[in-house]
């Protein structure tokens, strides 16, 4: 048996009915309402003003009903039917990251995951504490600019999609950046990037065993950036910025990637350290979780970070990816999601999987 998350009183909405799966109209919401749509379940996409137009062009991602609200931080107010519809929220990077933490946390309605997670995922340095622990390789971490000793990235708190992070050759160039708000410096590490999507089913009883449950991984990408990218970005920053450009990091798409097969391992056994150190901490994760990091030429994984929701690179395999077709064909991030809330229903266990 899992970790019960949810408490009775939240899952009352969802007595008698087929949970309706919700989330906000951004981000990978076409593909979560599409996995949705296939297992049979109702869906509810959140608009923040009118509903966007451009679902209307994908008819079988296209949620059932939109509910509409003035800006996104209006959601856990009154009036809107959320609970009278009931809804299970779906996260995703835009969904947390507009909304905030904090008043994600205290959202009344049901949430697929555990929502205790965020308070680790969105400041930098509990993050950190976790993944360590777990005994995860992390570039080194400078507690203040004079302890700089070689090239590093200055990344803000939260999910921003790269924005705002600022990349220095050495301690005299990081003392043109400016901080708009909290942040750590972390050692550049240079190699080749790797987001690597996991699910966490503490449902299942075969396959990848962690736990009570089972680790999937379901796709690999990297990540396209603005106007600056990879092994020339410590020179080229320079070049862009006497030309008057401020490079950034904002991500604009996503690229489809296979890790080398014998690197497979060492990719879960990682994976695997970070969810038993996630049960120890604040009692597990569930569902979809990406691990973000480097492979050095030495093959030496460095995790950078860990975003403990469905990311955008999921979006390429809306049809399958070459390692989800080896679990199921055809199966999606989004569609794996459901298929999870569909079993825990069947099975009486939805408070393990619902927060």
């Amino acid at each position: 048996m899992g970790i019960p998350l949810a408490s009775e009183a939240r899952l009352a909405c969802l007595a008698d009915r087929a949970p309706t799966v919700a989330t906000l109209c951004s981000h990978s919401s076409l593909q979560i309402f599409h996995g949705a749509r296939v297992e049979g379940l109702p869906t509810l996409g959140i608009s923040v003003g009118k509903p966007p137009r451009f679902y209307d062009a994908f008819p079988l991602a296209r949620p059932d009903r939109f509910v509409s609200v003035p800006r996104v931080k209006d959601l856990g107010g009154a009036g809107v039917p959320l609970r009278e519809a009931g809804a299970v929220i779906v996260p995703h990077g835009s969904f947390v990251e507009y909304l905030g933490s904090e008043a994600f946390g205290a959202l009344d309605v049901p949430v697929f995951g555990n929502r205790a997670v965020l308070a680790w995922e969105s400041d930098r340095r509990k993050e950190r504490e976790w993944l360590e622990s777990a005994g995860v390789s992390m570039p080194k971490r400078y507690e203040d600019a004079s302890e700089v000793d070689g090239p590093v990235i200055v990344k803000y708190y939260g999910a921003k999609g790269g924005k705002g992070f600022y990349l220095a050759k050495n301690r005299g160039a990081l003392a043109e950046f400016r901080p708009t708000g909290p942040y750590v410096i972390q050692e550049y590490v240079l190699g080749t990037r790797y987001y690597m999507h996991f699910f966490y089913s503490p449902l299942s009883d075969r396959g990848y065993r962690v736990g009570h449950g089972s680790l999937e991984l379901l796709g690999m990408d990297r990540r396209d950036e603005a106007n600056i990218d990879e092994l020339y970005k410590l020179g080229a920053q320079e070049v862009l910025l006497k030309a008057g450009i401020r490079p950034t990091f904002v991500v604009t798409g996503n690229v489809p990637v296979i890790l080398r097969e014998s690197l497979l391992e060492k990719a879960f056994e990682i994976a695997a350290r970070i969810v038993e150190r996630s049960i120890d901490l604040f009692g597990g994760m569930v569902g979809p979780f990406c691990v973000e990091g480097i492979m050095t030429e030495e093959l030496e994984f460095k995790v950078f970070e860990i975003s403990t929701r469905i990311v955008a690179g999921t979006n390429l395999f809306v049809s399958g990816s070459p390692y989800s077709d080896l679990i199921e064909p055809g199966l999606s991030t989004g569609r794996r999601i459901a298929k999870e809330i569909v079993r825990a229903r069947s099975e009486g266990r939805l408070a393990e999987v619902l927060s």
